[in-house]
């Protein structure tokens, strides 16, 4: 049982964009809200959205989510929404602002990480700001993964 006073945190992971860590360098991380339709809403909820091409943009003041793809809620029948439409991203001023300037002048790219459901019951999502890394930055990243794994698997041996 969890002592008095604390509560546990409980985010229930939608959609999560794996190749994000090792295509990107991570620089910061943003919670941003979505702006959705009511059947978006409840296509989340069954958990079968998909991130992975998707991508963040910049337009006219405003964060946009372009490519994610949320499959169509089968007993909406026609008052369905587009799997792959633009979807708005909510952010505070202050952070589109740090955003577009991380894009325009030091050429990141805007990354989500995952989409979840916070403790409210609202979806929330990590967006990154990230620089691509080379081809040997891959391969180092991979080569360390590598080694942890036998690593570990040595360790477990041993015992």
């Amino acid at each position: 049982m969890a002592p008095k006073g604390s509560q546990r945190v409980v985010k229930k992971i939608v959609a999560e964009n794996r190749k994000a860590r090792f295509n990107y360098e991570i620089i910061d991380t943003y919670e941003a809200g979505l702006m959705l339709m009511g059947t978006e809403v409840k296509a989340l909820r069954d958990g079968k959205a998909n991130i992975a091409e998707s991508y963040a943009s910049d337009e006219g003041g405003e964060i946009w989510l372009i490519n994610s793809y949320l499959p169509e809620y089968l007993q909406a029948n026609r008052f369905n929404h587009e799997p792959r439409r633009r979807r708005k991203l909510l952010l505070s001023a202050r952070e589109i602002n740090r955003l577009r300037s991380g894009i325009n002048r030091e050429g990141m790219t805007l990354v989500p990480l995952k989409i979840y459901f916070n403790e409210r019951g609202r979806a929330k999502m990590e967006l990154a700001l990230a620089k691509g890394k080379k081809l040997h930055d891959k391969r180092e990243t991979e080569k360390e993964r590598d080694w942890n794994r036998q690593k570990s698997r040595l360790m477990k041996d041993n015992r």
